[in-house]
């Protein structure tokens, strides 16, 4: 167990620790951080923007719904369009929907937990999911992976501002103007009981 949880904490943190971000012009470039031991070995049948009904069929998944939103732009405030943008999250149980996530919590059955979209003409993307939850030795995050042509592949994750446990989580305080990875969930109005969170991507191109 002891062998396995290290080996857990080396995939999860790679070769994050020595990040730098380059500039280019007054924007910077969202920091990089590790892709994890849970990306999708394959991608799933289920890989569309909406994680919280399945295959629609109407059992909505535990957690606050959240819609979650931005941009993909360049570091000229350009956008990306037609750009791969890719999620991938815990369930309310705090468990991955991967065959290496041994851990003991139940699985939602309800939640798909990736996603895929892509960027429209003004570089925007949208995801109906769930707001992400803590689990041993990890903030509340949602993983991101960013792809296209002409643009350099970024992995990195979202963090809820204000949480408490961000203080604690290595992979977090070992980056480079982590602010950048922070956002505010916020209720929503309609419709009521949800959230909503906005977060650009600022990417390198080529």
């Amino acid at each position: 167990m002891h062998c396995q949880r290290r080996g857990f904490l080396s995939a999860l943190f790679g070769a994050s620790f020595a990040v730098t971000e380059a500039t280019h012009g007054a924007t910077l470039l969202t920091p990089r951080q590790a892709t994890g031991p849970f990306y999708p070995s394959a991608l799933p049948r289920l890989r569309d923007n909406d994680l919280v009904d399945v295959d629609g069929s109407g059992h909505l998944a535990s957690g606050q719904i959240t819609h979650l939103s931005g941009r993909v732009i360049d570091a000229s405030d350009n956008p990306i369009q037609t750009a791969h943008v890719e999620i991938w999250q815990c369930d309310a149980f705090g468990r991955y929907h991967h065959e290496n996530d041994f851990r003991q919590q139940p699985l939602d059955p309800y939640f798909q937990g990736f996603g895929r979209t892509t960027t429209d003409s003004d570089g925007r993307y949208s995801f109906r999911t769930i707001k992400p939850v803590a689990y041993p030795a990890r903030a509340p995050h949602i993983h991101f992976k960013v792809s296209g042509a002409n643009l350099s592949t970024l992995v990195t994750q979202l963090y809820v501002d204000g949480e408490p446990s961000n203080s604690a989580d290595i992979l977090l305080r070992s980056t480079n103007n982590a602010v950048l990875l922070t956002a505010r969930f916020e209720h929503d109005p309609q419709p009521p009981g949800e959230l909503r969170t906005t977060f650009n991507l600022v990417v390198e191109t080529h």
